[in-house]
């Protein structure tokens, strides 16, 4: 395992090839939203495999995966199209056991390049300077020093990344294009399962043995930081479990 010190941004590099060189060739903002606004048109419908292609081909090194490592079908299916694509993940420092099980092994047994990002502050830190358990009070600013601003950091070096955001996971994620551009972030999003259904991450996962966070089958409907999940009832929304307490649904990646 090495350590990095790339840009600050506080990642440790957990496997797989070395992180290419950042391309110079950068594009415009204008001309990434004409790519993206061109291709949601285009692969609306195709296979994931082939939407994942159309990424890699188009932004080369400038592209990356994220994943949240609930399971790890995005990294798997990009590992099978551009072996070797960096894989983001954000180690928030509150992750369950579990979830850092299915980052290692990933890093271990696929060909990527796993990326482990961390936020500026270590929880201590973060409690030392906002108080304890700033998740209970607030959570949306804990999200974004722990998340939001270091998936900012993260993302500097690339025009495009990849997500596993499905339409079927809750209603705010039911018109989420295959491909779209993020004008916050300037960059173009790739969802190539924004179509699939559980069934059909089901199937990936039994046909790839793709390694699963164990927590699903211990009740946990969606995963994210130990504080702010807990298992879901029978017939609840899968994301019910996330930041039960709040009214919110999302950590702010996707907004």
């Amino acid at each position: 395992m090495s350590i990095l010190n790339a840009s600050g941004l506080g990642l440790i590099n957990l496997g797989g090839a070395p992180a290419a060189p950042a391309d110079p060739a950068r594009r415009r903002p204008e001309e990434l939203r004409e790519l993206a606004l061109q291709a949601a048109r285009d692969l609306e419908g195709r296979p994931a495999e082939e939407i994942a292609k159309w990424a890699t081909d188009t932004f080369g090194a400038r592209f990356c995966v994220t994943s949240s490592m609930a399971d790890a079908v995005v990294a798997h299916l990009f590992s099978r199209v551009a072996p070797g694509v960096d894989v983001v993940f954000l180690d928030t420092g509150l992750h369950f056991p579990e979830t850092l099980k299915v980052r290692d092994t990933v890093a271990r047994t696929m060909n990527v390049n796993v990326r482990s990002i961390r936020p500026r502050m270590t929880v201590g830190q973060q409690d030392g300077e906002y108080g304890p358990r700033l998740f209970a009070r607030n959570p949306d600013e804990c999200c974004f020093m722990r998340k939001v601003e270091p998936l900012e950091r993260a993302l500097s070096d690339y025009d495009s990344w990849a997500t596993g955001l499905r339409r079927d996971e809750s209603p705010t994620r039911a018109n989420t294009p295959v491909v779209a551009f993020d004008a916050k972030k300037g960059k173009v999003k790739v969802n190539p399962i924004a179509a699939w259904t559980q069934a059909d991450v089901d199937r990936y996962i039994s046909r790839w043995n793709v390694p699963v966070n164990e927590l699903f089958k211990k009740g946990y409907g969606s995963i994210g930081c130990w504080p702010c999940t807990r298992r879901t009832k029978a017939g609840e929304d899968p994301r019910a479990g996330r930041w039960a307490m709040f009214e919110k649904t999302e950590c702010g990646l996707h907004v």
